[in-house]
């Protein structure tokens, strides 16, 4: 059996990790320092509406032995082991996963195990977690699984629209010029994942009802295959989300459509109000 493990910061929703049986490793984060365990039950409005009151909310990616303890329960009950979880480009946490992972495949040379950078964040991470967990319930061999899905997150699409680019420029997750901008021209800067998991400026509308249209522009022109699943992550702004659904209906979008809160690790960084479109495109992003 090949148990896939991502972490919570996938924002995968419950019912599907465990319809798939698929193992989150939790992230936690504290709120004016106050820890929350990332198995803790989310409440999104909640916790957005302490990031606009200005609540200090700090993040941390997962450390090795953590990983590693994950991973080695899998490895002890026979099992082989794929992580899929938060962008390396945002995070340390796939390199802890890796290195576990390197360290564990010498002590148990019968199984295998790998970590792959999604380089994506949230249901982008999501997405990708949930079509390896669908082709190993297939059968597809460990070594086959791998290579397919190291294709398969190279071709996932992340863009998004936020309301404030402050949060980003917190973090150090965009540059201040970019952050800079975007606050004089009292645009909505859109952004987009680039081919490393890193945040860039995509585009700029006026006002989100663009913005919107943009997002599902975009899905129009690039998407692969409009039966296949796609994903919304917001946070706590649900009717933008509803919005950008019937949009990408319009847009001619057939398949799944899993709409998400942002959870708090990710969420944080984005701040309140933004709304992200995560989909398969044609060939590499």
């Amino acid at each position: 059996m090949i148990q896939i493990f991502t972490d919570t910061a996938a924002n995968v929703p419950t019912a599907l990790l465990r319809k798939y049986g698929i193992k989150a490793i939790p992230m936690s984060y504290t709120v004016d320092g106050e820890v929350v365990s990332g198995v803790e039950e989310f409440d999104g409005p909640a916790f957005y509406n302490a990031l606009r009151r200005g609540a200090d909310v700090k993040t941390t990616m997962i450390a090795p032995d953590v990983a590693r303890e994950a991973f080695e329960e899998a490895l002890q009950a026979g099992n082989d082991v794929l992580y899929l979880g938060l962008s390396g480009g945002v995070s340390g946490t796939y390199w802890s996963a890796h290195l576990a992972a390197e360290e564990l495949a010498g002590a148990y040379p019968r199984c295998h195990i790998c970590a792959i950078d999604s380089k994506s964040a949230s249901m982008g991470a999501g997405l990708n977690v949930l079509e390896a967990a669908k082709l190993a319930a297939e059968g597809v061999p460990f070594d086959e699984l791998v290579s397919r899905m190291e294709k398969i997150c190279h071709n996932m699409c992340q863009y998004f629209v936020v309301d404030e680019l402050k949060y980003l420029r917190r973090g150090g997750r965009i540059s201040s010029i970019a952050a800079l901008a975007g606050t004089l021209l009292q645009i909505k800067p859109i952004l987009k994942g680039d081919d490393e998991g890193k945040i860039v400026l995509h585009a700029k509308a006026r006002g989100k009802l663009r913005s919107l249209q943009e997002l599902a522009d975009t899905y129009e022109k690039m998407v692969a295959d409009p039966t296949c699943p796609v994903s919304i992550a917001h946070s706590d702004c649900p009717s933008d989300a509803l919005r950008l659904e019937a949009k990408l209906r319009e847009a001619g979008q057939t398949g799944e459509i899993i709409t998400v809160c942002y959870e708090p690790v990710t969420g944080t960084h984005v701040g309140p109000g933004t709304v992200a479109l995560f989909f398969w495109g044609k060939g590499q992003r």
